[in-house]
Order: C-alpha cells, then structure tokens, then sequence
C-alpha cells in the first residue's frame, strides 16, 4: 500500500520547533490511500500548501527521504486546516469513487450496516439509500440528494468520515488504508 503522490498539508521550513535537526519537513496526506505522511525534501527545495509531492517508485525530485506515517494529532494546526481543504477537493475529484460506495455499501454485522458509519445516517436514510439504489444506481452526489429525502451533504459526511478514521475514532475503516 505504497503511495505515489502526497498533497502537502503543511511546510515546515527548517522542521519541528522540537527537533534538532533543521530539515525541511512536509507534511502531506496521500492521494490514493489516505495515509498521513511526512516527508523531509532536499536542501534548497520547497513546497506550498496544496502542491502534489511524488514520492512513489522512481526518482524524487525535491523529496530527500519518507520520514514515515503521522498520526492526526501530530499534524500542525495549520495541516490540520487545509486538510479539510484537500478533502473536499480529492472528494470533488473521485467523485465517482465515493458515490460507488452509496451503490455498493453492504452490512459489517448483522445490526451495523457500513452506511451507518456516515453522520447523519441512521436507519431510516440508510434503508432509503438502499430502497433507492435498488430501482437504479446513483451517478452523482446530487442525483443521491435528489432521490433520498433529507440526507445531509453527502460530500461532507464523508470528509468528516476520513477525518474520523484518521484521528482512529472508530476501529471500522471506510476509506482510509
């Protein structure tokens, strides 16, 4: 589960305030499976907010090493900031990819049902979300809203369900790896 591409969250010049060593440190989160990552660049290089840092199989071109996995907690103020930021535009992007999860959730349990997992569904949207799908597939978030009475923003119940997963508020992982 290796990722290509990480989206910088936060820049930190000369690195932590704690640390002992002044290297360039960023902290980014990963495009295809969501892991919080912070990475040390080369000397001299420098990333802004938002800015996609490849860090996969070939070469690097500013990234000097991968320091490792972060946790939510140990993200900046800031990080934490423009990751609502980020969120909202990979969800944009993959739109297609969260709206396949409203067509193809099924049960964890016997009483729990993946849907569920989402603020703001409870039993009665979730049996609505899949009384809907049964008649035909959902094709985007609007047609989702269009078809289900009073669900919440699909888009943003998943933001803060990727948040949730990775500041570890439930053991159930949805689309965090």
């Amino acid at each position: 589960m290796k990722e290509e591409y990480i989206i910088a969250l936060d820049f930190l010049p000369t690195g932590h305030a704690d640390s002992r060593r002044m290297e360039p440190t960023v902290q980014g989160i990963g495009t295809k499976f969501m892991n919080l990552l912070e990475v040390i660049l080369k000397p001299g290089e420098s990333v802004k907010p938002g800015d996609l840092v490849y860090i996969g199989e070939g070469k690097w071109d500013k990234v000097k090493l991968i320091k490792g996995r972060i946790k939510y907690s140990e993200l900046t103020s800031f990080a934490k900031q423009e990751l609502e930021i980020v969120l909202e535009k990979i969800i944009d992007e993959n739109q297609q990819k969260y709206v396949d999860f409203f067509n193809k959730a099924g049960p964890l349990t016997t009483r729990l049902h993946s849907l569920e997992l989402l603020q703001g569904i409870g039993k009665k949207h979730m049996w609505a979300i899949l009384e809907a799908r049964k008649q035909k597939k959902f094709e985007s978030f609007d047609d989702l809203r269009q078809r289900v009475e009073m669900l919440p923003d699909p888009k943003k119940m998943i933001k803060k369900r990727i948040i949730d997963e990775l500041n570890e508020i439930d053991r159930h992982k949805l689309f965090v790896l």
